[in-house]
């Protein structure tokens, strides 16, 4: 498997990942190398407001306008993402792929808010160490599927994955959410 095949990609959380921190997660992979993963959980929003924790970038803020809770390393990092209009690069954004990139929250949101169409911001990431993703991986804990940007910045996160699954068709839309619902 190609490591960078999976950056700009979802790991879904497969019924068997009962892990407390990943279960029924979707993953957006930020980066993949050999040398580990990095990627944010898009589908947690919490009940903190985007205009409290970051009032310069609530105007740019995807509905829900709250942060999500990105993962469980470093919940004080905040990481952002933006829906672009075009191919999301220059200063401030670095693409992940096309209408979606990191957005820099330090950058000035006026200079870039004419190329953005929406803000997502993440407390903490998801990461894995050199081969541990790809482990789990093969050990059935994730799926591996094609990211989009709607998905990313759906207004429903609660509902995405049940939506990415269905989504890819054929036996994914017989996977409960609970496996001993078998």
């Amino acid at each position: 498997m190609s490591t960078a095949f999976l950056t700009g990609r979802f790991v879904v959380a497969t019924p068997a990942l009962t892990d407390g921190n990943f279960a029924h997660t979707v993953v957006l992979l930020l980066e993949h190398k050999t040398d580990g993963a990095v990627g944010v959980v898009v589908n947690r929003a919490t009940d903190a407001a985007l205009s409290v924790a970051l009032p310069r970038w609530a105007t740019l803020a995807a509905e829900p306008a709250v942060v999500f809770a990105g993962g469980p390393v470093q919940p004080d990092a905040l990481i952002g993402l933006a829906r672009t209009y075009g191919p999301p690069e220059g200063d401030g954004l670095a693409a992940i792929f096309p209408g979606v990139g990191v957005v820099d929250l330090s950058a000035d949101p006026t200079l870039l808010g004419a190329a953005i169409a929406g803000v997502r911001v993440f407390a903490g990431y998801a990461g894995w160490g050199g081969g541990q993703l790809e482990t789990e991986i093969a050990a059935g804990s994730w799926f591996v599927v094609d990211a989009r940007a709607e998905d990313v910045f759906t207004e429903a996160p609660g509902a995405l994955w049940r939506g990415v699954l269905r989504r890819q068709g054929g036996v994914f839309t017989t996977i409960p959410a609970d496996p001993t619902a078998n």
